[in-house]
C-alpha cells in the first residue's frame, strides 16, 4: 500500500507539534511539505532532519501558504492537515474548500492524538482569542503555586522563528538566555515576564523533549498557551480565558470554541473595560456550550509608571503585535491608559509607517491608529524604530508585555503600561487550584 502524501498547513507551532506526535515515525505517511502563514518570514526554511527523523533524511521544506493549491497539485498530495489557530470558523472552511477542490482530503487532528502526558500535574492556560489576557492568567497561576510552596515552571507554546535545529529545547532562566537564543520581540514579550519574576520558562520545537526536561525541576508544569491553540499537554486542570470585548468569538473561532468546550475553568477577563451586557451575554454563551465550567470574573488592572505625563499630550500607543495582527484587536492596554488618563490625541502612526511596518498595516488594517510592536527580524526592528521616530507625537505609551524601551531606542519621552489579572470575588484562581496543589503536595511528601 503506497504512503499517503501529506501537506501540513501551519505557522511554526501546532504544525510542527502535529508532525512530531502524529506523523514523524509513521511509515504510512510521507509529509512532503509544510506551509506557513501569520508570522513574517518563516517560509523558505527546512524542517531539519534532526527534528524530522530517520524517514526524512533531507528534512521537509516549508513554503508560503499562498502556494498551497500549486503544492497540492505538484506533490500529488492526498491529505492536507490544517494546523494553526486564531481564525474564524468560516476561514477554516474556505481553506477546506480550497484543498478539496485541488484534489486532496482536508483534516483537523484532535487533542486526543497530540496531547502528551506528564509525570507531574499539568495546568493548561489557553484562550478563546489572542489578546484575551492569557499571559496574565498564567502568571497568576504560577504565583498561586509558588505561594503554596510548590516549584513550578512554565512551558510556552512554540515560537521557533530562527534556526530550528538550535531550538529543539530552550530553557530561559535569566536575561542572558534571551540573547543566547536570539529571541524576537514576540518571544521576549512572552519569556521576559517569567524571568523578571524569577521563574523558569521552556519553549522550542520538540515538546516531548521539553516536557521531560521541565518535569525534572517542577512539581507542577503550567502550559502557557499561545495564540488560542489547544494545549499540547494533557492537563489535570484546563483554564480558558475569554474576552467580553469580543463576545461571540467563544463559539465562532477555531480552536477557541474547542478551548471553551474543553475548559474546566473559564476566566472572563477585562470586566472593568467591558459593557455589562457583553459580560452577561458571554456568560450565557459559555453556559450553552459548557455548562459544567467554573466561571471566574476578573479585571485587567492597568498601571502606568508615570501617569502624570499623559494628560493633554498627543500620544503614540505601541501595543502587543500578535494581539493587533492575527488577534484582530484595534486597541490594547496602552490605548486604554491613554483614554483614562486624558491624552489629548492618540496619533495614528500608519501614514508614517515604513518598510515591513507599512506592510503590516496593509495586511491588518484593523491595527491602524496604533502601532503593533513587530520585531521578527533586525530589519523589522529598524522599521519599527523609524516609524516611531517619524510619527508626530509628544509622548510614547508602551503597552507591550515587555518594556520595549530596553530594545528600541526612543528619542521622545515614553511611559510604560503594565497589566495584571485581578479576580473579582470567588471563585478565583486559588480556589480552583486547590486540588492540583493538594495532588502535587502529596507527591512531594511521598
Amino acid at each position: 500500500m503506497s504512503k499517503k502524501r501529506v501537506i501540513i498547513m501551519g505557522a511554526a507551532g501546532r504544525d510542527f507539534h502535529n508532525f512530531n506526535t502524529y506523523f514523524r515515525d509513521d511509515e504510512n505517511y510521507d509529509v512532503v511539505a509544510f506551509t506557513a502563514t501569520q508570522i513574517p518570514d518563516i517560509e523558505g526554511r527546512v524542517y531539519p532532519t534532526v527534528l524530522a527523523g530517520d524517514l526524512y533524511p533531507e528534512g521537509i521544506p516549508i513554503y508560503d501558504e499562498a502556494d498551497l493549491t500549486e503544492l497540492i497539485i505538484t506533490h500529488k498530495a492526498d491529505l492536507v492537515v490544517f494546523a494553526y489557530s486564531d481564525v474564524p470558523h468560516e476561514y477554516v472552511m474556505h481553506k477546506a474548500s480550497q484543498v478539496i477542490s485541488a484534489g486532496a482530503d482536508f483534516q483537523l487532528i484532535g487533542p486526543g492524538k497530540t496531547m502528551l502526558e506528564s509525570k507531574v500535574p499539568i495546568v493548561a492556560v489557553c484562550a478563546v482569542r489572542t489578546g484575551c489576557g492569557k499571559s496574565q492568567t498564567t502568571r497568576k497561576v504560577l504565583k498561586v503555586l509558588e505561594e503554596a510552596g510548590l516549584k513550578s515552571v512554565a512551558v510556552r507554546h512554540p515560537m521557533p522563528y530562527g534556526d530550528l535545529s538550535r531550538q529543539i529545547v530552550q530553557r530561559f532562566a535569566d536575561y542572558e538566555d534571551l540573547k543566547k537564543h536570539e529571541c524576537t520581540i514576540e518571544e521576549i514579550e512572552e519569556y521576559e515576564p517569567h524571568i523578571a519574576s524569577g521563574r523558569v520558562v521552556y519553549a522550542g520545537v520538540d515538546y516531548e523533549k521539553i516536557l521531560r526536561e521541565a518535569e525534572k525541576e517542577a512539581d507542577v508544569v503550567v502550559w502557557d498557551g499561545g495564540n488560542n491553540d489547544i494545549s499540547f499537554y494533557k492537563p489535570q486542570l484546563y483554564i480558558t480565558v475569554a474576552d467580553p470585548l469580543r463576545p461571540g468569538h467563544e463559539f465562532t473561532y477555531f480552536p477557541g470554541e474547542v478551548n471553551t468546550r474543553m475548559a474546566d475553568v473559564i476566566v472572563i477577563n477585562k470586566v472593568d473595560s467591558a459593557k455589562t451586557e457583553d459580560v452577561e451575554n458571554l456568560i450565557l454563551n459559555i453556559k450553552k456550550i459548557n455548562p459544567k465550567a467554573v466561571i471566574i470574573k476578573a479585571d485587567s488592572t492597568v498601571t502606568v509608571d508615570q501617569p502624570e505625563l499623559v494628560r493633554g499630550k498627543r500620544v503614540l500607543c505601541i501595543e502587543d503585535g500578535p494581539t493587533l495582527t492575527h488577534g484582530g484587536m484595534n486597541y490594547g492596554a496602552g490605548t486604554v491608559a491613554a483614554k483614562r488618563l486624558g491624552a489629548a490625541e492618540i496619533v495614528d502612526p500608519s501614514p508614517y509607517a515604513v518598510g515591513t511596518i507599512k506592510e503590516t498595516f496593509e495586511k491588518y488594517p484593523n491595527a491602524k491608529g496604533i502601532l503593533p510592536a513587530m520585531g521578527y527580524s533586525k530589519q523589522q526592528l529598524a522599521d519599527l524604530r523609524e516609524t516611531i521616530e517619524k510619527t508626530p507625537c509628544d509622548l510614547i505609551i508602551v503597552g507591550t508585555p515587555i518594556d520595549l524601551r530596553r530594545y528600541v531606542e526612543f528619542s521622545k519621552p515614553a511611559v510604560r503600561v503594565t497589566y495584571e489579572l485581578e479576580e473579582i470575588g470567588e471563585p478565583n484562581i486559588s480556589t480552583v487550584m486547590s486540588e492540583i496543589i493538594q495532588q502535587a503536595g502529596k507527591k512531594i511528601n511521598v
